[in-house]
Formats: structure tokens, sequence, C-alpha cells
């Protein structure tokens, strides 16, 4: 088994799909229509990073409390981990195509790491290798 999706509130697709393809590069995967559970049309946009399985469904808010959940789906928590070899080089992509970071990157044990939202204001770690070492569990 595998992970294959991961919903995620959006207020619209096609802000949605410009974030993560344009802005942060990720591949459109599928952009089809769909409908509601109650028979009402939707669309069904998929997104995810190159050449990874795991994906993400934008789910386009369409009540009140879908809305309420924006930006708040982990209650205020990172809820999602990108992670990149180049961490310096993605870093400096994401902020000059306007990517918010509400933290300055630092290391970690972990990792290099910056906390970022994405346009539904939900946090996300980005995360480097360490520029100094060994990651914990290697060599």
């Amino acid at each position: 088994m595998h992970l294959e999706l991961c919903a995620l509130v959006v207020e619209d697709y096609d802000a949605g799909i410009d974030f993560f393809v344009d802005t942060l590069g990720f591949d459109l995967v599928e952009d089809s229509p769909s409908l509601t559970n109650d028979g009402r049309p939707k669309r069904w946009v998929v997104v995810r990073p190159s050449g990874r399985e795991t994906g993400l469904l934008l789910a386009q808010a369409d009540a009140q409390g879908q809305s309420d959940v924006m930006g708040h789906q982990f209650a205020g928590r990172v809820g999602f981990f990108l992670r990149t070899e180049d961490f310096d080089g993605q870093y400096a992509r994401m902020v000059s195509r306007g990517v918010k970071f509400v933290t300055e990157p630092r290391n970690e044990l972990y990792g290099r790491v910056a906390v970022f939202r994405d346009i539904a204001g939900n946090r996300w770690d980005l995360l480097g290798p360490r520029p100094d070492g060994p990651q914990p569990g290697q060599g």
C-alpha cells in the first residue's frame, strides 16, 4: 500500500492549480469534471511533485463548513512536509515566486527547514538535507 492522495480544501480550483503548478512546480495530474455525492458538478483536480506518487486532491470549498477549515486543516500546525535535495535553490525559487515563509531557514537534527503557507493558509515544512553532515540514521 501507499498513500495516493490527501485532500486539501481550497477556495478556487484554478487559483490552487496556479499555486501548486506555477509557483511550487508540481505537475497537474488530472483536472476532470466530476459530481458531488448529491449530484452537483465539481472538478477532480490532482497535483503532485514531479516524479512522485503521492498527490493532493484540490477540493474546492462548496459549503460554509468547508470554507471554515481553509487554512486551518491542521489546527495551526504544519500539516505537509515537502522534501527537496536542493533546499537553498528551492527556497530561493519559492521566495522569488511570492511564497510566504513564516520562519527563516534553520538547521535541525532532521535537516534544513523553513515553514511556509500554501494558497489556503495551511502551514508546510520545506525540508532539505543538513549542510553540515549526515542525516539521522545515515553514515
